[in-house]
């Protein structure tokens, strides 16, 4: 197996991958919710090399967001429900579709009659969603109703706010932050009896309600929380990276050392 330009080869491999007893034990073992946060983090790579502006990890980044593509299109096709191949004709008659200004007849010469041709389009793509949702007996749909604006696909901090904004619309919040910070203590109380039970489930459930909770304060005190996080984020490495660069110096390593060692310098970094 050589590498290549054709997205055959790609296909190829990722077969071999999932062939049973012959292919990677690791790959066999995935499905769809195992491989979610790979997808979710390979986006972010993505995101990460356009910041950055290197366009070789951009190249590699794609790549690696390409080939999590390839892998939920071949456990698709092995259930029987769709391969790579319906993947790619499905966007491809998207964009056909939501552009006949450009690939059909259409007097949308402006972007105003662009506009309104694109929601005539979006409209009746969602009929037909809601058609095929229905086959499947799926009737549960989040893009309903009052918050039905807020996209899913959102990183999880920033939906939590714009879910908790939308409300706010119509009246369902807080009047003041204080309310919230007793919310988070009621909070914290149950994330504690979560942990005594070892149900991992219900811990999960309860710091989901820990954080919505933390989100909900930020927005009453203008903090936005995904910024915020990723102050504490930055925070964090600097001062690792403290602990890791004053271990070197001495011809200490992490690995040996104890957690007193490392704490003692956490401190130190925290007091620069």
């Amino acid at each position: 197996m050589k590498p290549a330009k054709d997205i055959s080869r790609l296909l190829d491999i990722m077969a071999a991958l999932r062939t049973p007893v012959t292919g990677c034990p690791w790959d066999l073992e995935q499905d769809f919710e195992s491989i979610k946060p790979y997808t979710i983090e390979e986006a972010y790579e993505v995101a990460d090399a356009i910041e950055r502006g290197d366009l070789d990890d951009l190249r590699d980044e794609l790549g690696d967001l390409l080939l999590q593509v390839v892998f939920h299109a071949r456990m698709a096709e092995e259930q029987g429900e769709f391969a790579f191949g319906d993947v790619v004709e499905a966007i491809t008659a998207k964009m056909i579709r939501r552009h006949p200004h450009v690939f059909a007849a259409s007097d949308a010469d402006d972007a105003a009659k662009v506009k309104k041709q694109w929601d005539e389009i979006k409209a009746e793509e969602k009929r037909e969603r809601a058609e095929r949702r229905a086959r499947r007996g799926i009737t549960e749909d989040f893009r309903d109703g009052h918050l039905g604006s807020v996209p899913r696909p959102l990183p999880a901090l920033i939906e939590a706010l714009k879910l908790q904004q939308q409300a706010a619309k119509v009246g369902f919040d807080w009047s003041d932050p204080e309310p919230i910070l007793d919310k988070i203590e009621e909070e914290i109380g149950e994330f504690r009896e979560a942990l005594r039970s070892g149900d991992k489930s219900k811990i999960a459930d309860e710091l989901g309600d820990l954080i919505f909770a933390a989100v909900n304060i930020g927005r009453h005190v203008g903090v936005e929380p995904e910024m915020a996080l990723r102050g504490t984020n930055t925070k964090f490495r600097r001062r690792f990276s403290h602990i890791e660069t004053t271990l070197a110096a001495n011809g200490e390593s992490l690995d040996e050392a104890t957690l007193d060692r490392m704490e003692a310098l956490w401190q130190e970094a925290k007091g620069r």
